[in-house]
């Protein structure tokens, strides 16, 4: 017989399981499958890492894959694989409690990239992501995997384009599929690339679940430093995007469709996928 703390988790997986089928399923389940549909993200056969963070977008995206995975339309594997960078034990705990709540069976593991960045001045979020991006790769080919999904999300993409023009003077995006440069026959796909940031809050906030948000402790103990400055610019762009919407509701959509419609005889410069840069006057 189950006891009450059982029931809970027992009763809220059933209902969050429930939602992603019914009330959810047109904002979060469908653009899901149509990113995978429409980017070629998943092939029969395929052993997939769904790398968890312990944010709501990395464990929705777990939830998402168990209801993928329940229709078995074609034959394919899923491991959930949590990296522990040296968390708080609060935020460890925090991870693992979710992970019952949801029923996602996480293989966790432990490496030491806090410690080894917080003697970083410069850009130690990026080489915090890169030097998680390696440990989450070595782990997911230990495990047999051939592709490592993350739960970066529509918003994620728009504000990055956004991002590099504004800030980097370049125009990219945030690829929904890249094969890893370091790790031979694995990949990085983006299975939540069009479902919106605000479907997700929606999805987190009706069920009362409570994630993880930052867990860097460099973060938390040099905020002065460098966490305004990090947070800052994200949140500039999403304010921006914001004050456009409300000018021309189709904003979002056209940052989108801007990195799908280049039109390279218009382009000053560029390069190409080997680095080499090309000039409108090389032809001219």
């Amino acid at each position: 017989m189950l006891d009450g703390k059982e029931q809970v988790i027992m009763s809220k997986k059933d209902e969050v399981e429930e939602g992603i089928r019914g009330r959810f399923h047109k904002t979060l389940f469908t653009p899901f499958c149509h990113a995978i549909n429409e980017y070629d993200l998943l092939s029969e056969g395929d052993s997939v890492a769904v790398c968890i963070s312990g944010g709501k977008d990395s464990m929705l995206l777990a939830k998402l894959f168990q209801e993928l995975k329940r229709h078995n339309k074609f034959p394919f594997d899923v491991k959930f694989i949590v990296m522990d960078p040296g968390y708080s034990q609060a935020n460890r705990e925090m991870i693992e409690y979710n992970a019952r709540l949801l029923d996602v069976p996480i293989h966790i593991f432990e490496s030491d990239i806090f410690d080894n960045v917080d003697h970083i001045d410069k850009s130690p979020c990026y080489i915090c992501a890169r030097m998680r991006r390696g440990h989450l790769y070595h782990m997911a080919q230990s495990l047999g995997c051939n592709k490592i999904a993350l739960g970066h999300h529509f918003d994620d993409v728009i504000e990055t384009i956004l991002m590099g023009m504004l800030y980097g003077g370049q125009v990219q995006t945030m690829m929904p599929r890249i094969k890893s440069s370091h790790f031979e026959g694995m990949e990085l796909i983006r299975p939540m690339y069009l479902v919106r940031e605000e479907d997700i809050i929606k999805w987190r906030d009706t069920y009362g679940l409570n994630f993880l948000q930052c867990a860097c402790h460099f973060t938390e103990e040099n905020f002065d430093k460098i966490g305004k400055e990090n947070t800052s610019k994200r949140k500039e762009v999403k304010r921006i995007i914001k004050e456009l919407k409300a000018l021309n509701p189709q904003v979002e959509a056209n940052i989108f469709r801007s990195v799908e419609n280049v039109n390279l005889s218009t382009i000053i410069a560029y390069k190409d996928k080997d680095g080499h840069r090309h000039h409108f006057l090389d032809d001219f």
